[in-house]
């Protein structure tokens, strides 16, 4: 298929090429399906609606239950304290070896018991589905989906493995010499190196022949607090709670040269047993979903999976907290939150025409009429990042520079965007006067503004299609190389060539 025939099927196939109608879209292949995003809720908030009823129990079970409940625990939680001080004397924060002798054989049997007693006296009412495995069979317990810090049941009915937590929670009071009573792995959330820290920690515990206890691994991002989790929960009658211990998984041997491939393989059987979708958030999404809050956007608009994005598409955060930026500035004003065709053409400066339809419809993946920050920044990757490269930014400005003297005036910047939107009568000046710093655009102010907005590059190289089929289309005598005039910008190339823009 030719250039031209090929650009004219590509454009067929697309919602308002040419035509007011919507056209079909070009089938999706695997690559492309994958970055449609999971349909889950923001699976980092948890809101509870609480009802007039509920609240009435709540409020009249609690007079009894809830003061009766919090003594029990502050009860257990002093009976506690004294075997977890023992554990942990003389032992470092950051301990390098873990707690054995008497002291363990002592510690460890009393803390599992007031553990038991602990969540029942709070109202819990646990069964247990399976076997347990000891630390020889699986040195390395997960429990997911890991949510408030209740998920505590799992562990106490596990034997107290090594939890991964949070700093922090080692320096509160009382509860933090709990915590380190079971040997945690404690994590950095301000240390970029502490997530190779913890991976590291992890292995030389599970690779120590059962000298450590078993280590099992975040907490709804938003949602009830520590104090309001507790009332809510000791002022219900009982909580059922159901703990299921999985087969113990071994990676197979291709397994064992990508953990990937393991790590996958568990979270799909765990994720199958609960009955609830697989999605690729990490704590990168948290971020962006904070960040999208404080841009007044809803939070669930920088929820992208950030890990999946980045890797296939080759991002980094840096990029993308910049394209978040990017999108508040067009969203501030939309409805939800996402772009429609009115934002877009808005602040591209330019009319709703065919061209950028074209261009809106690439970016708005599934076909709703919508851009999401998820679509803006995969649009900006797939489509435009890759045509704003310095060959076309040159072939760009020469295209504009119709007079070839180093720069672009209003009139050459008007005359070629109106012909390759197909609007004789564009008004271009809000556009010009944001690129230029005077009467005229210098190839660096082009290229400075190309660089920072590629969405425009799409636009380039349209124009530049068009001007190829109208080349390919003229009789072979008369048919010139589809390039431009000499280079003028770029001082490694001196040829002389004769411009196709001058045989339009």
């Amino acid at each position: 298929m030719s250039r031209c025939a090929e650009a004219a099927a590509v454009a067929a196939t697309v919602p308002g090429a040419g035509v007011r109608d919507a056209g079909l879209r070009p089938p999706m292949v695997p690559r492309q399906a994958s970055f449609f995003p999971p349909p889950v809720p923001n699976p980092f908030v948890q809101q509870t609606r609480i009802g007039a009823a509920q609240r009435a129990q709540i409020f009249l079970l609690g007079i009894i239950l809830l003061p009766l409940r919090a003594l029990l625990v502050a009860v257990i939680v002093l009976l506690a304290w004294p075997f977890a001080a023992i554990a942990t004397a003389c032992c470092p924060e950051k301990l390098t070896h873990p707690i054995t002798d008497w002291r363990r054989k002592i510690t460890q049997p009393a803390l599992r018991f007031l553990g038991r007693a602990l969540f029942f006296s709070m109202g819990f009412m646990v069964s247990v589905k399976g076997k347990i495995a000891s630390p020889s069979e699986a040195p390395i317990f997960v429990g997911a989906p890991h949510s408030t810090f209740f998920d505590g049941i799992a562990c106490v009915i596990a034997g107290l493995p090594s939890l991964v937590s949070r700093n922090e929670n080692a320096q509160a009071p009382l509860v933090g010499r709990l915590l380190r009573a079971v040997q945690p792995v404690l994590v950095s959330r301000v240390d970029p190196d502490s997530r190779k820290n913890t991976i590291n920690e992890i292995i030389r515990r599970a690779t120590s022949g059962g000298e450590w206890p078993q280590d099992t691994v975040t907490w709804t991002w938003q949602g009830y607090t520590f104090l309001q989790l507790c009332v809510l929960t000791f002022c219900q009658p009982f909580t059922k709670v159901e703990v299921e211990f999985m087969p113990v998984q071994v990676p197979s041997d291709e397994e064992k040269h990508d953990p990937v491939l393991f790590a996958s393989r568990v979270r799909n059987l765990m994720a199958e047993a609960l009955g609830i979708p697989v999605t690729d958030h990490t704590y990168e999404d948290c971020r962006l979903m904070i960040s999208a809050g404080q841009l007044t956007l809803p939070m669930e608009a920088g929820l992208v999976e950030f890990t999946k994005i980045s890797q296939k598409l080759k991002l980094d955060w840096d990029g993308i907290r910049k394209h978040l930026d990017e999108y508040a500035s067009i969203a501030s004003s939309a409805k939800g939150g996402r772009i429609g065709i009115e934002e877009f053409a808005e602040y591209l400066k330019l009319p709703v025409s065919d061209v950028l339809r074209q261009l809106f419809a690439l970016f708005d993946r599934n076909n709703d009429g919508r851009i999401d920050f998820r679509e803006y920044v995969i649009g900006l990757a797939v489509l435009c990042n890759p045509a704003n490269t310095e060959e076309i930014i040159q072939v760009a400005f020469k295209l504009f520079d119709v007079d070839e003297d180093g720069y672009i005036t209003e009139g050459e910047f008007s005359t070629i965007l109106q012909a390759s939107l197909g609007v004789p009568d564009l008004d271009v000046s809000g556009l010009f006067k944001e690129i230029a710093q005077g009467d005229s655009i210098s190839y660096d102010e082009f290229k400075s503004f190309a660089l920072k907005h590629p969405e425009y590059a799409k636009i380039f190289t349209t124009y530049l299609d068009l001007q190829t089929c109208h080349v390919f289309s003229l009789p072979n005598e008369v048919q010139t190389a589809p390039s431009v005039a000499s280079n003028k910008v770029s001082p490694e190339n001196h040829e002389t060539s004769t411009s196709d823009k001058k045989e339009d």
